[in-house]
């Protein structure tokens, strides 16, 4: 008698695809740093490759990762650090082995989300579920394609965690930022897994699979997939994703901050460039449209306090392009309140 976890797992794995991203050598060979160039004193020697990892037009296999099919046209869920390289190449395989060249939809300015299209029709999906009322200990599958060599590989565990928050990077060129909201759980998750679904026991994804902390044993994350719902559903509405855009860069304070910076109060958020060169109020944002200054401490989003458990992001994360973020404002010894209208984060 075939059990539900091998029956969710045989339903699924045909919309599981395996993405392969692939550069030119002529790229890869100029993406030497420059620092490596005085160990070549006679010229940067070509990179040796085996043949069967170049095509035709010389181009590359580099890495992949996974994703799966959310409509029967071809639309395709995955991570966007896994397509986050403008000179690479992407390419779809689907669980029958057929290859298809991606299309890049959208990516999510602020979630490690991105959605892509392949020109077929009538292709199996998986069926999206509900991460809003997730319970630790709920019992979970993951799928992908772990290292870029193992296709279809399936484990099993539990939720270990509702709403961590994590530094990653999920764009090439851009610096680390802050994956909030997250996903924890124990199944094992690999380099290759990326952009695959986690699965509950109804087999409905409730999570793409995204990051694993290197040096851990069984601590992996998925972003949760309702944010990838709303990201479609954008998609489907404005032909693109539309994220509510403040224009701060802020400090969320705790107490170690408040004594670092002798600050009047543990809690809320002091509005302050992390680096010499960046503004902490962006010209031309609501933010600098309402009035907010560098050196404000914001204590509260619309009536809910600011700390670490809740941050500015977290109330943006559930706000709309076009909505009012009431934020309570502490500005030397006067407490203001300043209303702000949200732009679209281009």
């Amino acid at each position: 008698m075939i059990n539900q976890t091998t029956k969710i797992i045989k339903k699924s794995l045909p919309a599981v695809v395996s993405i392969v991203i692939s550069k030119s050598l002529e790229d890869i060979e100029k993406e030497i740093p420059a620092e490596l160039f005085p160990l070549f004193p006679f010229g940067v020697p070509h990179l040796q490759i085996p043949e069967d990892k170049i095509d035709r037009r010389g181009m590359v296999e580099i890495g992949g990762g996974s994703g799966f099919i959310v409509n029967p046209n071809g639309t395709i869920l995955t991570n966007k650090h896994v397509i986050s390289d403008p000179k690479s190449e992407y390419t779809v395989v689907t669980n029958d082995g057929k290859k298809y060249a991606a299309e890049i939809l959208a990516r999510d300015p602020v979630d490690d989300v991105a959605i892509l299209k392949i020109n077929v029709k009538n292709l199996p999906v998986i069926e999206l579920g509900d991460s809003a009322n997730l319970d630790l200990g709920e019992e979970v599958i993951a799928i992908g394609n772990t290292l870029g060599l193992f296709k279809n590989t399936v484990s099993k565990g539990i939720i270990s965690g509702l709403s961590r928050s994590i530094a990653a990077k999920t764009e090439i060129n851009e610096p680390i930022t802050e994956l909030r909201g997250l996903i924890q759980t124990d199944t094992a998750i690999n380099p290759g897994n990326s952009g695959g679904p986690l699965l509950n026991m109804n087999g409905r994804v409730i999570g793409i699979n995204t990051a694993i902390v290197f040096g851990a044993q069984n601590v992996g994350f998925a972003i949760p997939i309702n944010a990838a719902k709303r990201d479609l559903e954008d998609l489907k509405k404005y032909g693109r994703v539309r994220r509510p855009l403040l224009g701060l860069r802020y400090l969320t304070i705790d107490e170690k901050l408040q004594e670092k910076m002798g600050l009047p109060v543990n809690y809320g958020a002091v509005v302050a460039g992390q680096a010499p060169h960046h503004e902490a109020v962006i010209p031309g944002t609501p933010a600098a449209k309402a009035g907010v200054k560098p050196k404000d401490i914001i204590l509260e989003c619309n009536d809910e306090k600011i700390n670490r458990d809740k941050t500015i992001q977290d109330f943006l994360e559930k706000l709309s392009v076009g909505d009012i973020l009431k934020m309570k404002i502490l500005r030397g010894k006067k407490q203001l309140e300043i209303k702000v209208l949200l732009a679209e984060r281009k």
